[in-house]
């Protein structure tokens, strides 16, 4: 265990350097980098790219390196010159996920704002709160030690938000870039503020985009309704057999029976998490809530191609699509999985020409938690926060998990960070709060002395 006046010293480091962190995360979020040109200018991407390899260079790192990867984004990677082992990567990423209309936020999503002691702006914990955390750990062993006393690998990469696959790209034709004894993503956080979480599982993932057509033209609902073909209707019927009653996930052929064997979800805290209206609950009641995060399918309807409500016409449609979001559990191959929903929908939509095409696919991951990395993080963690780390499943993918845990079977994967459900990440009025950006950047420092 790191000696009580090194946990000290490093606990006022990463302390003093706070405002450091406001000031460059102000920065940071400035950049509307989403990896997207028909979204923002892909100038955006590239300015933060190159701001963060600076700030790696600058704490630092000797070599970094600025990645192109095939689908256009830049991946900062960098490594230090101590050789040997333990080695440590280290990840976050550089993009964002769209702001969104602006009316929802409460102050301009692309500058850093504070209000009720939260910092609030598009990426403030998503990613770029995480890539400072890690800096922030990094720069504070430096001051107390002098050195990083393990070798550390740095990667940043520039497109995770639009899983076009380009960090996995460039992991699979170099891995020497991330090659480590222990691997620790910083893209979740704990499932409360205060309460150190260390993710364990991830689902996962495949949207399948679904086409009716009925008739080349829209027709006029008086003389043709109720004989007419309506293709919206016939959609909404296919997407209406995708969950029961109860809300269950009912795809022909998929099993969704199984059981969470970890640690339950509470029921409270989840209404509030998700922001539930008075009188409603959670799909299935309280007790299922972590099965169906965790150990079941979910169907999602993303979106739906329809007239607005603003531009109706009294008209049966000819034509109507709608985007399925498929999440699996962690050991359910979702390729066999997305077949299954693609199948369904052929089978229960009826009336018309149904077309199909796959959109995104990902499988799930599960860590392995048994490894001196793993006990070291738990020490760190509960020394920062003042609680025995807890372990949680995350819905969301992160498709560079998987190809890490095939790269390099042996290293130990470790997801936490800074985000927690107040965070509201990928939604409006996205912030972080500094203390626990703060307490993840200590327990952080103190991993790297303990795996040392």
């Amino acid at each position: 265990m790191v000696d009580s006046a090194v946990q000290e010293s490093l606990r006022q480091a990463v302390a003093s350097r706070m405002p450091w962190v406001r000031d460059e995360l102000a920065t940071l979020v400035a950049f509307r980098s989403v990896a997207n040109p028909a979204i923002e200018p892909a100038e955006e991407c590239v300015a933060a790219a190159r701001r963060v390899e600076d700030l790696v260079r600058e704490s630092g790192f000797e070599q970094v390196q600025a990645v192109d990867a095939p689908d256009g984004s830049i991946a900062v990677c960098a490594r230090s010159p101590r050789a040997g082992r333990p080695s440590v990567l280290l990840y976050a990423h550089h993009d964002v996920v769209p702001a969104g209309d602006p009316i929802g936020w409460d102050s301009d999503p692309w500058t850093l704002t504070e209000r009720d002691g939260r910092w609030f702006a598009r990426g403030a914990a998503d990613c770029k709160g995480n890539f400072l955390a890690l800096l922030l750990a990094l720069r504070s062993v430096r001051e107390v030690l002098g050195e990083w006393p393990i070798e550390i690998a740095m990667v940043v990469e520039g497109s995770e938000e639009q899983s076009s696959g380009g960090m996995e790209a460039i992991a699979r034709k170099r891995p020497e870039l991330v090659a480590a004894d222990a691997i620790v993503l910083a893209d979740t956080g704990n499932v409360e503020a205060g309460l150190p979480t260390l993710t364990t599982s991830l689902r996962g993932t495949g949207s399948v985009l679904v086409t009716v057509r009925t008739m080349d033209h829209a027709a006029h609902s008086g003389m043709f309704g109720g004989a007419a073909p309506d293709a919206l209707q016939a959609l909404l019927m296919g997407l209406a057999t995708l969950r029961d009653a109860e809300g269950e996930t009912t795809i022909d052929g998929l099993d969704h029976t199984d059981t969470w064997r970890g640690a339950p979800v509470d029921a409270s805290r989840f209404r509030h998490d998700v922001g539930a209206l008075d009188g409603v609950g959670p799909l299935g009641g309280d007790d299922t809530i972590a099965d169906r995060l965790w150990a079941r399918p979910a169907a999602t309807v993303l979106a739906i191609d329809a007239p607005p409500i603003a531009q109706v016409t009294a008209a049966v449609q000819g034509e109507a699509r709608a985007v399925v979001n498929l999440r699996v559990p962690a050991d359910m191959d979702p390729a066999a999985a997305q077949q299954l929903l693609i199948d369904h929908l052929h089978r229960h939509i009826p009336w018309g020409l149904v077309e199909t095409q796959p959109v995104s696919l990902g499988r799930g991951f599960r860590a392995r938690t048994d490894g001196p990395a793993y006990a070291a993080m738990r020490q760190s963690m509960q020394t920062a926060f003042g609680f025995e780390p807890v372990t949680t499943g995350q819905g969301g993918s992160i498709p560079l998990a998987v190809t890490l845990a095939q790269l390099h079977p042996e290293a130990e994967i470790m997801l936490l960070g800074v985000e927690e459900p107040a965070s509201r990440i990928h939604a409006t009025n996205e912030s972080v709060d500094p203390r626990e950006l703060e307490r993840t950047a200590y327990a952080l420092a103190l991993f790297l002395l303990e795996l040392a």
